[in-house]
């Protein structure tokens, strides 16, 4: 660890930072001395996260580098404490989204993949992966991504490939991987199950139709948004204690167009106050319907293909699209008097596929699906139990709602790309699942099941698989499991319950993290979801170019409250760029004035009040900045360091050593020996949120190697100088209010002003008169020096005199002009609210929130009129026209 260095002769920083230019340099460097490669025989206590890997397909999103600021926080901060770090880099195959983009490209050059094949096909689409794949690992190394690239894995590569294989094979051997025909999401342009995550709902205008089964007494009226399925229907089920329909429990009903007989059923899940309090039971079609059917023991019809067309009904409808049979079915309905009612449109949730965009199809399938129960129990546990933290802790409720009433998860994709079944069928209806040592039985008749895994299924090894599991490797020893997972809660049944119950399954009841980090959606400004139909998406590659990484990423960072959604804005990444210019700056006064950093700070009684109150709001810093950043609260570390730096430092500390480096000799020194260890110790702790800037000023600075493996700071442990505080409180105040009346009285920020400090309590600060003259533009009383306007500061020790002579410093009848405008506005304002509050018929009308506003407004204006009137007061009288 690098931790302190003799000052470097000369500064050679530039007048100004160029992010575009620098970033990407400083980060190769960074690379090619492998400060980001982990070491797994070294003997530092160990720290690792996986990054959650995305889409081989995907490019930076406003999404990744958020969560990517806090993952590089998180890891550049533990390793300049002394940890071994492993970030650890990789992608996701995606296998939906690349099998789609794939397919896409091959029906714009006139050829589909069931004409190539299987095996063409998924060679078409390694190649696809290797030119346009991986953009985004590009993307990651210009925000700044601190990870060990020497690891980089892929959901497909050969040794994760063999995980997957492996723990199919253990859970298939457990009894926890089972076949069956179960009601899926169905895609019918991809022809293949998706899981819920890759399902979308969204509010569409549909219709929704009344239609009557039987006749006369024995009939019953039913409404669907969805008509072509009727051809489905085996039951139409009533509430079990609706009088409306006791008499027809237990009959047979018509179900009109097939002709079938379908039983009326009767079934708690019905809501009798809805509609008619009849609905019809189409088992292979809907949810709600499939469990009704396993309930009663009802027949299960498909009456679609894979492709979404009607198909085994016997009827005229067959090989229509799902979307023709709904009109032509309605209008056959309509043509037999069973049509009672219809509402359209008829707003109401539909689930579409996030890849193709279509409506999804619950569709009963025969499909792979492991067995929950006893993995999610152990999920839970673990949480339960204390093995695994989630934070925010409110969210565990969120995690337990997951794990505590999972349904079987269906693992089989009916796609060419991913991670083939392991799987074979013989000729005799046998069933053999091959592990990665195994050889596959062959011969006549046998063949592999042709259906992928689901991407999660991979994905939810990644904490061991990108490690070398099944392997027992120096990685899977040392930085498993890994510290903390930071993902957003948007994933958490999705990703990170899978996560826990395949590690804890695999690894012998050791969680894959130790601690749970969720964060929320990055938004818009006004805390709007982004959308390109609503045009705030923001593209953070742009941002990267005209703002740097850095003012990106403190952006980010300084939005980062736990658990809860990231408003952002242009204006804010443009804000946090002018942080970093106003660090660049302070650091180049700094080192032009000899800022220096040494081994040792001089005794605190050689030092001034100002140096001692710099030194313990830094030391308080520290602590804050490690307490919060200890509890993941990145928003509150970034808001403490923004401040510290804006504010204390340069605001006021670097203009106040202007004035003690400006006396000379030893108090100069010691000065800038301060100065050096505040901007030391600063820039180190801004490193993890702000890499590049502050690398290019310590490095600088410092004349040491680099902040990626300098030396985290600690609290030195020093009781604050409370003394030290009060009088720089009062300094500070003093300056304050003088720059203000200055302002109030026309003057401008930099023009001198004649003027004296008088008080009993001055002597108190004494030594800091030089700094209020510098800091207030006093200048020292001359033989001319008339008093022309005068004002008292109440500070805790007493009473502050200020006398100024403003002659020759404002325009006063320009002043009195301005003024006078402004007090006609003034009361104008004034006059207006009082007019509404002082008649009775608004009163007795306006919402209280309106009154409340509008008195504010009332005592705002008399504020700013007492205010206007005092000054106009306070300007010399004009001179007397002699003419």
């Amino acid at each position: 660890m690098t931790q302190t260095h003799a000052r470097q002769p000369e500064s050679t920083l530039p007048a100004k930072w160029n992010p575009a230019e620098m970033e990407p340099r400083l980060y190769e460097q960074w690379v090619e001395r492998g400060y980001f490669t982990a070491d797994p025989a070294s003997d530092r206590p160990p720290f690792s996260i996986v990054i959650p890997p995305p889409n081989v397909t995907g490019s930076l999103h406003v999404g990744h580098a958020f969560e990517h600021t806090l993952m590089d926080v998180l890891t550049r901060r533990r390793r300049m404490q002394g940890h071994e770090v492993l970030w650890l880099p990789g992608m996701d195959h995606a296998s939906i989204a690349v099998h789609a983009l794939v397919e896409k490209q091959l029906l714009s050059e006139g050829t589909s993949r069931r004409e190539l094949g299987r095996e063409a096909f998924v060679e078409q689409v390694w190649r696809w992966k290797e030119q346009h794949g991986g953009s985004i690992l590009g993307q990651m190394r210009r925000l700044g991504d601190g990870v060990d690239w020497t690891r980089e894995r892929f959901t497909m590569d050969a040794g994760l490939s063999r995980a997957v294989q492996t723990i199919f094979k253990k859970l298939f051997d457990d009894g926890l991987i089972y076949r069956a025909e179960r009601l899926v999401n169905w895609s019918p342009e991809l022809r293949s199950v998706l899981s819920d995550v890759e399902v979308e709902h969204k509010e569409v205008d549909g219709e929704l139709v009344s239609m009557r089964y039987g006749d006369g007494d024995a009939s019953l009226v039913v409404a669907t948004t969805r008509v072509e399925t009727m051809l489905g229907d085996t039951a139409i089920a009533v509430h079990p204690e609706d009088e409306r329909y006791q008499h027809l429990i237990g009959t047979l009903i018509t179900l009109p167009i097939t002709g079938r007989r379908i039983p009326v059923v009767a079934d708690a899940h019905v809501d009798r106050e809805f509609g008619t309090g009849a609905v019809k039971v189409t088992p292979a079609h809907d949810p709600n319907d499939f469990e009704i059917g396993k309930r009663h023991e009802l027949p299960m019809i498909s009456v679609m293909d894979e492709q979404g067309r009607i198909a085994g009904t016997d009827t005229e409808f067959d090989g229509m699209d799902r979307f023709e049979a709904r009109k032509a079915i309605r209008e056959a309905l309509r043509e037999q008097g069973r049509i009672v009612e219809e509402q359209r449109p008829y707003r109401h949730s539909v689930g579409h596929s996030s890849r193709s965009k279509e409506p999804i199809e619950p569709r009963l399938s025969l499909q792979w699906f492991v067995k929950v129960g006893p993995l999610a129990a152990a999920a839970g546990d673990a949480v339960r139990d204390g093995k695994v933290a989630v934070h925010p802790p409110e969210m565990s409720k969120r995690y337990f709602d997951w794990v505590d009433d999972m349904r079987d998860w269906c693992i089989s994709r009916q796609l060419w790309w991913g991670h083939r079944i392991p799987v074979w069928y013989g000729p005799a209806g046998e069933t053999v699942c091959v592990g990665p040592d195994e050889e596959p039985p062959s011969g006549p008749g046998w063949h592999q099941d042709e259906d992928v895994l689901d991407t999660w299924f991979s994905s939810g090894l990644w904490p061991f698989s990108t490690m070398g599991w099944p392997e027992q490797t120096p990685e899977l020893e040392r930085f498993y499991p890994t510290s903390v997972l930071v993902t957003g809660y948007d994933i958490l049944f999705f990703w990170v319950v899978r996560m826990m119950m395949l590690g804890l399954y695999a690894m012998d009841g050791t969680p894959p993290f130790g601690t749970i980090v969720l964060h929320g959606m990055v938004r818009d400004q006004y805390g709007k979801k982004m959308s390109k139909s609503a045009g705030n998406t923001v593209d953070p590659l742009d941002w990267l170019e005209r703002f740097g990484a850095d003012a990106v990423r403190f952006t980010l960072a300084r939005g980062a409250n736990p658990g809860v959604d990231v408003p952002v804005s242009e204006e804010w990444v443009s804000a946090s760029r002018n942080f970093g210019t106003k660090l660049w700056n302070a650091t180049r006064y700094a080192m032009m004035n000899g800022a220096t950093v040494s081994r040792a700070l001089p005794p605190r009684a050689e030092l001034t009040d100002v140096d001692r109150w710099i030194l313990d709001s830094l030391d308080q810093l520290i602590g804050e900045v490690d307490d919060r950043l200890e509890d993941f609260q990145f928003a509150k570390s970034t808001e403490a360091l923004y401040h510290f730096t804006w504010d204390e430092f340069c605001d006021w500390y670097v203009e106040l050593a202007k004035v003690q480096i400006a006396e000379g000799g030893e108090r100069a020194e010691a000065t800038r020996a301060v100065l050096g260890h505040v901007l030391d110790t600063l820039l180190r702790l801004l490193h993890p949120v702000m890499p590049f800037v502050t690398e290019v000023l310590w490095r600088e600075l410092t004349g040491g190697e680099s902040l990626v493996v300098a030396e985290w700071p600690s609290r030195t442990g020093q009781e604050p100088d409370e003394r030290a505080s009060r009088r720089v409180d009062s300094l500070k105040r003093l300056v304050t209010e003088i720059r203000r009346f200055r302002a109030d009285q026309g003057v401008k920020p930099n023009q001198p002003v004649v003027g004296a400090v008088r008080g009993a309590c001055c002597a108190d600060l004494s030594d800091q008169v030089p700094a209020i003259r510098a800091l207030a533009r006093l200048a020292e009383p001359g033989p001319d020096y008339a008093v022309t306007v005068s004002f008292e500061i109440g500070l805790p020790t007493g009473e502050v005199k200020i006398e100024l002579d403003t002659s020759g410093t404002v325009d006063v009848a320009a002043e009195r002009k301005r003024l006078t405008k402004d007090l006609a506005v003034a009361e104008k304002e004034l006059a207006g609210c009082e007019g509404k509050l002082n008649n009775p018929a608004f009163m007795g009308k306006a919402p209280a929130e309106v009154v409340a506003k509008i008195t504010a407004r009332r005592d705002a204006a008399i504020e700013d009129r007492n205010r206007i009137t005092e000054r106009l007061a306070a300007l010399p009288a004009p001179a007397e026209n002699t003419a």
